[in-house]
């Protein structure tokens, strides 16, 4: 039982490791739009940045809320070496622009329909070996 065990976990991290991505690259490409994307303004911001960046796919339903930061990751990962709250969430020192995503009506892709706020807030991030690897309740909206 325990090699079948061991064989499904291998199998799992072959797989995670052909995608190629770690924890941290994809909350880079979930999280952090820096500088801003130009000329996308309010939801239409929100609907093409998580399309072009996999957040929203095919075959996935539309992911309820979704922030961007726009700092550069380097400001995140900084953020790792601040004291961390009983819940071991790391808060950034100074506010940052963010754009925070609300799913407007709960529907799959493509048409997912979001609501956008452009806001200066405080960003809280999870992190995992010095890096960040979770956004944890940014979104003031």
């Amino acid at each position: 039982m325990a090699s079948w065990t061991l064989c499904v976990v291998l199998l799992l991290a072959s797989v995670a490791g052909s995608v190629g991505e770690t924890r941290y690259e994809k909350f880079l490409r979930q999280h952090v739009d820096h500088p801003r994307t130009l000329g996308l303004t309010g939801h239409r911001y929100c609907q093409v940045m998580l399309a072009r960046r996999q957040v929203t796919a095919p075959g996935r339903p539309c992911k309820h809320f979704n922030t961007f930061v726009h700092a550069p990751a380097e400001d995140l990962v900084a953020t790792c070496k601040n004291p961390a709250d009983a819940m071991g969430i790391h808060s950034t020192s100074m506010p940052m622009g963010i754009t925070a995503c609300r799913l407007q009506h709960k529907n799959n892709w493509p048409d997912c329909d979001y609501q956008a706020w452009q806001l200066q807030h405080h960003v809280r991030v999870a992190c995992i070996g010095g890096l960040p690897v979770h956004l944890d309740g940014t979104y003031g909206a």
